[in-house]
């Protein structure tokens, strides 16, 4: 049963709590690894430690959409009531209902800001819907890519953007309650 191990390993007791260390059975003595590659004592495996990072929201990489529901948004804890505009580093109550609301006027906030945002994502509901074509050329015009997408996946297009430290914003309409697993009588 132990040959059957890649390599076993010693466990030494240091003030620190446990060691493990690869010293003594090399990993060739596997029948799993002698049909194909055999390692040898130069491999890094048998003599490195290996470590484990947790991984945590580094600091300064933005705000983050933690969740979303009919109601609003967690943003970074903070939970924000119906439509919402993230402009990072400020969260805004966006004056929207539905997408059909998304006009020229609606918008201005985003490209007035300073720095100018490189993309602006639009989350639309529980559906992606068509965006007024005059919106989308002024942003065009000012410079500002747009992505409209579904809430759900504007939220993680957002999250994405803002984690690979791009200049990002979001405005994002909450779907509504999803009926699609009602029963009905």
């Amino acid at each position: 049963m132990a040959s059957a191990v890649c390599a076993r390993f010693l466990l030494q007791r240091t003030t620190q709590g446990f060691l493990f260390s690869s010293r003594a059975v090399p990993a060739f003595s596997s029948p799993f690894l002698s049909r194909a590659h055999r390692l040898g004592p130069s491999d890094d495996e048998l003599y490195q430690r290996t470590t484990v990072s947790v991984m945590q929201k580094e600091q300064g990489s933005g705000v983050m959409i933690l969740s979303y529901s009919p109601q609003g948004f967690n943003i970074d804890g903070n939970r924000v009531f119906g439509p919402c505009a993230v402009l990072p580093p400020a969260i805004l109550q966006w004056n929207v209902g539905t997408y059909k609301d998304i006009t020229e006027e609606s918008i201005s906030l985003f490209h007035m800001l300073e720095p100018r945002i490189e993309i602006l994502v639009l989350g639309t509901g529980a559906r992606l819907e068509r965006i007024n074509p005059s919106v989308l050329a002024l942003l065009k015009k000012k410079g500002i890519a747009v992505e409209v997408q579904d809430t759900p996946n504007a939220c993680a297009t957002f999250n994405f953007l803002t984690s690979e430290r791009r200049l990002a914003a979001a405005g994002l309409i909450p779907p509504p309650i999803s009926t699609a697993l009602e029963v009905q009588e």
